[in-house]
Parts: structure tokens; C-alpha cells; sequence
């Protein structure tokens, strides 16, 4: 339960990664409009930008999927649990 726990608090991390590089990459992109002296220089960080929220949104479903794995592990595992604790038996 914990790594489940631990697995979505990653995940909830890439995905705000992901929307703060976008939105980052997004004022380059505006920069790159308004400043053409230094255009170059906003392009290439829009890039940067674009590339770690590439990164960032990986990295959430990566976690996305431990997690998953995680609760399928956990549920077979109860269940196993249950099918070996013992049972009355019912002679009658």
C-alpha cells in the first residue's frame, strides 16, 4: 500500500514537471516572437523546455504503470493470503 501511495505521489510530480516545462517552453515560444534580437536563444530554450516536459510526462507514466503493478501485486497477494488461512471444516 505504501509503494502505492509513493508510486502516485511520483506520478502527481511528473505530471506537474510536465505542465510547468510546457507552460515554460510556451513563454519561450512568446519571447522568441517579441525579442528577435536574442530569437535564437529563446528558440533553442523553447526546445530545452519542450524536451524536459517530454521527459517529465515519461516519467508520470512510468510511475502510472509501477503503480498499477503495484495494485495487481498487492491484490494477488491478499487473495493468496485468503485461499491459505484455514477453514472450518463442515462435517454436517
Amino acid at each position: 500500500m505504501a509503494d502505492e501511495r509513493k508510486h502516485k505521489h511520483h506520478e502527481h510530480l511528473g505530471e506537474l514537471g510536465t505542465a510547468g516545462a510546457g507552460a515554460y517552453a510556451l513563454h519561450e515560444k512568446h519571447d522568441k516572437k517579441k525579442d528577435p534580437e536574442h530569437a535564437h536563444k529563446h528558440k533553442v530554450e523553447e526546445g530545452i523546455g519542450a524536451a524536459v516536459g517530454l521527459g517529465a510526462g515519461g516519467y508520470a507514466l512510468h510511475e502510472h504503470h509501477e503503480k498499477k503493478e503495484d495494485k495487481k501485486e498487492a491484490k494477488e497477494a491478499k487473495k493468496e493470503a485468503k485461499s491459505h488461512e484455514k477453514k472450518p471444516h463442515n462435517l454436517f
